[in-house]
């Protein structure tokens, strides 16, 4: 008998309060957290020695903009299901967050749902 494995989950945002928050509904979802970063290059380091299913990302972040970090998972060789997440929900930030490969955009300020339709969207099995 197979036992499945966990969806694991990264979060990639500087506000430390949405993102132990972030961390607390999808662990409550019975996703395995693997790294938790403040800036796009620390969660890059982090998405490349973890390989997560899944990353919430926030497009601004004080270094690496998330549509760069963005760019970068979605190259790699096991690329996770990506959801942004961004205050600034303006035409062209969704659109070229969804071109470049992001699975949602969610808008802050959120609820718990509103990032769980989100995720279980993005995790579908294809």
């Amino acid at each position: 008998m197979t036992t499945k494995r966990k969806a694991s989950f990264a979060v990639i945002d500087d506000d430390s309060v949405l993102r132990s928050l972030i961390q607390g509904i999808l662990r409550n979802e019975g996703l395995e957290q693997v790294s938790a970063a403040s800036t796009g290059e620390q969660g890059l380091k982090d998405c490349h020695e973890h390989s997560p299913d899944l990353v919430v990302l926030d497009i601004n972040l004080p270094d690496t903009g998330g549509i760069e970090v963005l760019k970068s998972l979605k190259r790699g060789p096991r690329p996770p299901r990506v959801i942004m997440i961004s205050s600034e929900a303006t035409a062209p930030n969704v659109t070229s967050a969804l071109a470049l490969g992001a699975d949602g955009f969610v808008v802050k300020p959120f609820n718990a749902a509103k990032l769980l339709t989100a995720v279980k969207i993005a995790m579908r099995e294809t």
